[in-house]
C-alpha cells in the first residue's frame, strides 16, 4: 500500500510542475503567472478541485510519445468565487506553450458539459500557442467542440474569457463567443493571424501589441470589455464581476440587504446644464442614483458615446444603459449600438433589470456611418430592448430625439416604466431644425429672416421641447424632480420585481447580424 500511496504522491507532484521549474521561472520573468498560481487568486481559498490532472496526450507523430506531461498543457476543475460554484480551465504555457491537443480540449469540453449540466458559470483562462501542429486535425477537431459548446451555453450560464497571453488562430473565436473577454495589458494579444501573416500578405509591419493588445481590443475593436495593468487586477475584477451576474439563467442576481432610507439626491439638481447644447458627464448622474461605489463599467474604453455597466440600487443588481453626452453628444452609431445591444441582451439573458438614461439627439450621420451599415447596427439595440423581458425603466434627462427616442428603451418598444426630468427635450428634431422645415415660408418671407427663425424656433419649443406632451399621451408614466429619481427607481424596481412576459412561440428570432 506504502508504495501505491507514494506512486500517487510522486504523479500529483508531477502534475504540479507543469512543464517543470525551468518553464516556470521563464514565465515568471515574463511577469505572468502560472495557470495553478492564477486559479489560486480567481477562487476562495481552498476550494480548488482538480478535474483530469493526470491526463496526457495520444499522439505518436514526430516523437511525440517520448514528450508526455501530466495535465497536458491545462488545468481543468471546479472551486469557488464568493461561495458560488465555478467551473474553470486555466492552459498552462509551461506545457507545450499551452498548445492545444485532443485530449486538452476534451478536458475543457467535461468542465462545459458539468457546467450546464450543473447551472454554473465557466471561466476559461487563456494563455496558448494555439492549434498543436503535431496533432494536425484532431487539435482542430477539438476547437471546434469547444465552439459548439460555447454556444450551447450561451444564455444558460454565463461564459468569462480572460486573455492571460497570446491567443491567436482558431483559439480567439471560443473567448468571441463568450459573454465578457478580459485582457492583461503588454502580456496578452489576440488576433486571426499574426505579425508575420500580416507582413507577408499585406506588407504591412506591425508588432502584436499594436495588432491585438489589450489597447487596442479595448478602445478599437471592441473584442474586449475589460482590460486591466496586471494578471492580480484582471483575476480579482472577475471576482468583482460575480458580484452582479446569477449562476444561470434560471436564478435572479442576488440581492444585498438594504435598509430604505431618505433617498432623496440633491446634487442631482444642478449636474444638467441650463444650455442645452452644453454637455456634462452621465457617470455623474449613475454615481447619485446608484448605491455607493457599486457602478461597474463594462467596455468602458470603447464607443464612449454609450456607458454600460452594471451596479446595485438599494442591493438589488441592475444593468445600466446611458447615452454620454459628454463623447460626440450622445449621438448613437455604429459601434455604441453594438456596444448597447450586446449588453442589453447579456442582461435579459440572466434576469438582470435594466435601467436606461437617455440624453440622444439622435443617429450620427454621415457616409463613414451610413456605409457601415448604421441601419443594421442601430437595429440591433432596438431589437435588444424589443426582446428584453426583465423589468425596464427609462428615465429621460434631456434630448430623447427622433428614432433613437423610440430605440432608448421608449414607451412604445416595451419599457415598464417611462420617467423624464423637467429638462426634457421630446421631439421628431431639436427646435431649431424643426422651425426650419415647418415654418419655412414665413422665414423666408419675413423682412429680419434671422428674427423670424428665433421667434418660431421659440414657439416650437415651447410647445414640443418639454416633456409634458408625451406625459400627456401616456408615453412617460411621470415627470420627476432629479433629486427624486433615486427613491422612485427603487419603488419601481420593487414594484416589478415579479414581472412575467409570454412571448410569442417560436424557434428564435432573427437579429439583423
Amino acid at each position: 500500500m506504502s508504495e501505491a500511496r507514494e506512486r500517487l504522491i510522486k504523479k500529483r507532484e508531477e502534475a504540479l510542475l507543469g512543464g517543470g521549474q525551468k518553464r516556470i521561472d521563464a514565465q515568471h520573468a515574463k511577469g505572468k503567472l502560472t495557470a495553478r498560481e492564477r486559479l489560486e487568486i480567481l477562487l476562495d481559498e481552498n476550494t480548488f478541485q482538480e478535474i483530469g490532472a493526470f491526463v496526457t496526450h495520444r499522439s505518436s507523430d514526430f516523437g511525440m510519445e517520448k514528450q508526455k506531461m501530466l495535465g497536458d498543457g491545462v488545468v481543468t476543475g471546479y472551486g469557488k468565487i464568493n461561495g458560488k460554484t465555478v467551473y474553470v480551465f486555466s492552459q498552462d504555457f509551461t506545457v507545450f506553450g499551452g498548445s492545444l491537443s485532443e485530449t486538452h480540449a476534451e478536458k475543457i469540453c467535461k468542465i462545459m458539459d458539468l457546467a450546464m449540466q450543473n447551472g454554473a458559470p465557466v471561466i476559461g483562462l487563456n494563455d496558448s500557442g494555439g492549434a498543436r501542429i503535431q496533432e494536425g486535425v484532431v487539435s482542430l477537431g477539438g476547437y471546434a467542440d469547444i465552439f459548439y459548446r460555447n454556444v450551447q451555453a450561451s444564455g444558460v450560464v454565463p461564459q468569462i474569457s480572460a486573455i492571460m497571453g497570446p491567443c491567436a488562430g482558431g483559439a480567439v473565436y471560443s473567448p468571441a463567443l463568450t459573454d465578457f473577454i478580459y485582457m492583461v495589458e503588454n502580456t496578452s494579444y489576440m488576433f486571426v493571424t499574426g505579425p508575420n501573416v500580416v507582413k507577408t500578405v499585406t506588407n504591412e509591419d506591425v508588432t502584436s501589441e499594436e495588432l491585438g493588445g489589450a489597447s487596442v481590443h479595448g478602445s478599437k475593436s471592441g473584442v474586449a470589455h475589460f482590460t486591466e495593468a496586471n494578471e492580480v487586477m484582471c483575476l480579482n475584477n472577475i471576482r468583482r464581476l460575480f458580484d452582479y451576474i446569477p449562476s444561470n439563467c434560471e436564478e435572479k442576481p442576488n440581492k444585498s440587504t438594504y435598509v430604505i432610507a431618505d433617498e432623496s439626491r440633491v446634487a442631482l439638481q444642478n449636474i444638467i446644464p441650463d444650455n442645452p447644447n452644453q454637455p456634462y458627464d452621465i457617470k455623474e448622474v449613475i454615481e447619485n442614483v446608484v448605491d455607493s461605489d457599486s457602478f461597474y463599467e463594462v467596455h468602458k474604453n470603447y464607443a464612449e458615446n454609450i456607458v454600460v455597466g452594471f451596479a446595485k440600487l438599494a442591493g438589488r443588481s441592475i444593468g445600466i444603459v446611458a447615452n454620454q453626452p459628454s463623447h460626440l453628444a450622445g449621438v448613437l452609431d455604429v459601434h455604441s449600438s453594438q456596444k448597447g445591444a450586446r449588453f442589453v441582451r447579456f442582461c435579459d439573458s440572466f434576469n438582470i433589470p435594466l435601467l436606461v438614461f437617455e440624453d440622444v439627439p439622435g443617429f450620427l450621420p454621415g457616409t463613414d456611418q451610413e456605409w457601415n451599415a448604421i441601419i443594421t447596427n442601430g437595429a440591433k439595440l432596438l431589437y435588444a430592448f424589443s426582446e428584453a423581458t426583465v423589468p425596464r425603466i427609462t428615465v429621460i434627462t434631456r434630448k430623447a430625439y427622433g428614432g433613437a427616442y423610440d430605440v432608448m428603451n421608449s414607451k412604445h418598444i416595451g419599457a415598464d416604466m417611462n420617467f423624464a426630468w423637467p429638462s426634457a427635450e421630446i421631439a421628431v428634431m431639436g427646435a431649431k431644425g424643426a422651425a426650419e422645415i415647418i415654418f419655412k415660408k414665413e422665414i423666408d418671407s419675413a423682412a429680419d429672416r434671422q428674427l423670424a427663425w428665433k421667434e418660431k424656433e421659440t414657439e416650437y419649443s415651447t410647445i414640443f421641447a418639454n416633456p409634458y406632451r408625451a406625459a400627456e399621451r401616456g408615453f412617460v408614466d411621470e415627470v420627476i424632480l432629479p433629486e427624486e429619481t433615486r427613491s422612485r427607481l427603487i419603488s419601481a424596481f420593487d414594484m416589478l420585481e415579479n414581472k412575467v412576459v409570454n412571448m410569442p412561440k417560436k424557434k428564435h428570432g432573427n437579429i439583423p447580424l
